[in-house]
């Protein structure tokens, strides 16, 4: 287990904590609440509340909490405050990078470095991501340059690594994001990796949607007394989004996917395999929509034009495998359909949470085949949702008496109720958590 960090604590104004709610009673640096003040944040998200004070105060940090909780932020702030306060020779002589971000994807990368970057600026340091499936070119002009905050894919940052194109020994800061997902991808033996090569006295800080079996021991092997900030999740079923779980047989599926983002679209949707997304997009633009697909066997660029296109509202359908479920960052999907139904309970909530984020509206449909049946009735039940799977006979549906029902169901979440998340209180990672609500996405 690594020392605690001797990275310094930046300076806190001592009238800010009257006013706690706010990015500058949290302590955040005035260039910084000024950045955020133009970008049109002005108050911080319950996960930002939670971390930002020990965060700042050079503690080791688990994070916790659902999709679109403003976890970005979080650790971005953190990172960018105490790099503000790090001493550091001139701009012109600074080469090695003192914070790094590792993330599982591609676009996960790319959408943290257009939040911090502009951040990152109000201070005069550069944040650039690194990332594989896009030529090594530009990246090595970023590195000559000089790189503050250096976001990276662990399979990319270790080729420049082994390339001597990048030196890690700098780094103060490690953020570990979607610690959970890197298990999954079989990334965590190059994290480690990555990681043994910064400052021994470094501050760790860790998001994740679970905290145990392998990111337990990354915790364990890689942070100092850590404090733990959970943000409760609100009930999948309740506030902004509406969830339809419809039996459709497989001879079915493509008729009912494009009569559905025909009358609520643009929908992102999900499929199993990369093969699967590809025949999809196909087989929706053969009906008239416009699709793309987007997976891991895509180019960057072309992975890139897809989200691009989808973003500005030119496609009706982004068709995606689970490569996009943590990666991706659009305001205002209105609609997910889950074309092959998720693994777990788990891969549902960040499907999910593409939609109604924000505080927007969304619907959710999964297509529950025959050979599906039990286990979307178990994933019903840990979710907390309603157990009901309906026959609609939606081919038979005109596409505008579709739009209007799922349409008046939007209306009706607008008219009821929402919670906001609360943030549990601190405890050290080691102890056990707090009784929960059913996940959110």
């Amino acid at each position: 287990m690594p020392p605690a960090s001797d990275v310094p604590a930046p300076s806190r104004d001592p009238g800010s904590s009257r006013d706690p709610g706010s990015f500058r009673g949290l302590g955040v640096p005035p260039a910084l609440v000024s950045a955020l003040v133009q970008r049109g944040i002005t108050a911080p998200f319950p996960i930002q509340s939670a971390t930002l004070p020990d965060a700042l105060a050079g503690r080791d940090v688990c994070g916790r909490a659902p999709t679109g909780a403003g976890k970005t932020l979080a650790f971005g702030l953190a990172v960018l405050s105490r790099l503000g306060a790090e001493p550091h020779a001139p701009r012109r002589a600074r080469r090695l990078p003192s914070a790094l971000v590792l993330v599982p994807t591609r676009e996960l990368a790319a959408q943290i470095e257009a939040d911090l970057a502009p951040l990152a600026a109000s201070l005069g340091a550069r944040a650039a991501s690194f990332y594989g499936g896009v030529g090594y070119g530009m990246q090595l002009a970023a590195l000559r340059r000089g790189v503050d905050v250096l976001i990276a894919c662990p399979g990319r940052l270790t080729d420049l690594v082994e390339r001597a194109s990048v030196d890690l020994s700098s780094v103060a800061i490690v953020v570990v994001d979607e610690a959970d997902r890197m298990a999954d991808m079989g990334f965590l033996p190059a994290v480690r990796r990555l990681i043994d090569r910064t400052r021994s006295r470094r501050q760790v800080l860790l998001f994740s949607a679970t905290l145990d079996g392998p990111v337990d021991r990354l915790i364990r092997d890689y942070q100092h007394d850590p404090v733990r900030h959970e943000v409760r999740p609100t009930p999948v079923d309740r506030g902004a989004v509406h969830h339809h779980f419809w039996r459709v047989e497989r001879e079915h599926r493509v008729a009912v996917t494009a009569q559905t983002i025909a009358a609520r679209g643009p929908a992102l949707v999900f499929c199993r395999t990369k093969r699967g997304a590809d025949r999809l997009s196909q087989r929706l633009s053969r009906a008239g929509l416009q699709a793309a697909a987007i997976h891991g066997d895509r180019s960057q660029g072309q992975r890139e034009r897809a989200l691009a296109s989808f973003r500005s509202g030119r496609l009706d359908a982004l068709v995606a495998t689970d490569v996009a479920a943590r990666g991706i960052h659009v305001a205002g999907v209105p609609l997910v359909v889950h074309f092959d139904p998720p693994a777990d309970a788990t891969d549902y909530v960040h499907r999910a949470g593409r939609t109604g984020r924000a505080g927007a509206n969304g619907i959710v449909v999964t297509l529950v085949g025959e050979e599906h049946a039990a286990g979307a009735e178990q994933l019903q039940k840990a979710l907390g949702l309603s157990s009901r799977i309906s026959s609609p006979d939606v081919l038979a549906l005109p596409a505008f008496e579709l739009a209007c029902r799922l349409r008046a169901e939007q209306a009706s979440l607008q008219r009821a109720p929402r919670r906001r998340p609360r943030a549990s209180r601190s405890r050290r990672a080691g102890s056990p958590p707090a009784a929960s609500s059913r996940p959110a996405p």
